[in-house]
């Protein structure tokens, strides 16, 4: 569920339909479907307007957000195992009624499920003779409005506002279970198509919980307040290192990376690419930029329980990575038990390395400054002998 809004609320309101087509990922479109080597999700992206509310939002841009951009974005972060293909409603489906009467609240905790439920509905109940919902391994709306005319910027239906449970389950009008829906108006940034787009993609897992959950934390997100400076104070676990925390760094660049976290939770990153260190050993490791598939270590693994790990990998300014607070090497302690970030409590929380520099934007470690870190309490030292190229040599050790 994504919440997000520019510092300044009328000037953005006047620029969002010139960024909106902005060239977050410069080059030709992607072809809507796989070539062959990935793994095509295919999805659906419903336009939305509503009567009295006028827009220039095109067709043809939302198209090249989603399958374009979006879908360049994931095949990057999945090491070319995934794309993003599907299609765009030839036309724009009007609702029965105006946009005040589906208008949310800005915060995640106070908004309107019956509100929520009724646009669903009625788009589901508009577009089901044209096309089947059950068929696509996501939805999306785009909404003719922008975000102060809507509440949101995005948000994801389900798994996601509505529950995850089997309860929840969306289906259409003629009763097809759906796998999921989100939410956008019409400046959403690529990074918060990706952020809501993955709540669907990831789904819910064996255990109930969401495989990829909003890493901000919700109850932060829900103190009164400007909307910025709201949302980036509730950035307490990941910081702007993964846009299921942060959806963007900067508002005219692409989105960060994803963390290790996030690529392992949606299978993208594959298990002889991380190096495990169980209790009783000590290794040194070669550990690559995560942003380079070709490296022949992406993330370190330290068991630590059951349920509980550390996570080490290594943020360089490549790819995607070029748009992040720094660079260096992130530690996280995740949690499997926990399943949302409420209360404080995350499944994954970065070490921070310098908490000097708010928002977590100093938590890489590196060479020369602060190259070492100790859980005495776990047994766990984890310290950069060196760098070789992009990649560093790591000595971890897990006592026993």
């Amino acid at each position: 569920m994504a919440v997000w809004l520019s510092r300044f609320t009328h000037a953005w309101a006047l620029l969002a339909p010139c960024l909106f087509g902005l060239a977050l990922f410069p080059g030709p479109a992607a072809a809507a479907e796989g070539d062959g080597n990935c793994r095509t999700m295919r999805g659906l992206v419903i336009l939305v307007e509503f009567p009295g509310t006028p827009h220039k939002v095109d067709r043809a841009v939302v198209e090249d957000r989603f399958f374009g951009k979006l879908n360049r974005y994931v095949q990057d972060m999945s090491y070319g195992r995934v794309c993003i293909g599907g299609e765009v409603t030839p036309r724009w489906y009007r609702m029965p009624r105006p946009l005040s009467h589906y208008r949310i609240s800005s915060r995640n905790l106070d908004v309107d499920k019956t509100r929520l439920k009724s646009l669903i509905g009625d788009v589901f109940d508009a577009v089901d003779a044209d096309f089947d919902a059950s068929a696509y391994d996501f939805i999306a709306f785009m909404l003719g409005a922008q975000q102060p005319e809507y509440g949101m910027v995005g948000l994801c239906g389900y798994p996601g506002m509505l529950g995850w449970q089997a309860k929840d389950q969306l289906r259409s009008k003629s009763g097809k279970p759906v796998r999921g829906v989100a939410i956008f108006s019409s400046q959403a940034h690529v990074g918060t198509l990706f952020h809501d787009v993955t709540h669907v993609i990831g789904g819910v897992m064996a255990n109930g919980k969401r495989a990829v959950p909003c890493l901000y934390d919700h109850d932060l997100q829900a103190r009164p307040g400007p909307l910025w400076e709201t949302f980036v104070d509730s950035l307490i676990n990941m910081g702007f290192w993964d846009p299921m925390s942060c959806h963007y760094y900067k508002r005219n660049e692409p989105p960060p990376g994803i963390s290790s976290w996030t690529k392992l939770r949606l299978g993208w990153l594959p298990d002889d690419k991380v190096a495990v260190v169980r209790p009783g050993e000590t290794r040194e490791i070669l550990l690559g930029p995560l942003e380079d598939g070709q490296s022949g270590t992406l993330a370190i693994r330290i068991p630590l329980s059951a349920t509980t790990y550390y996570l080490v990998e290594n943020r360089q300014p490549i790819g995607a990575d070029r748009i992040l607070p720094g660079s260096g090497v992130l530690i996280m302690r995740a949690d499997d038990s926990i399943a949302e970030c409420r209360h404080g409590r995350a499944p994954v929380k970065l070490v921070d390395a310098d908490p000097s520099v708010p928002h977590l934007e100093g938590a890489a470690f590196d060479l020369g400054k602060r190259d070492r870190f100790a859980d005495k309490a776990a047994g766990i030292a984890i310290e950069l002998l060196e760098k070789v190229g992009q990649s560093y040599r790591i000595r971890v050790e897990a006592q026993p």
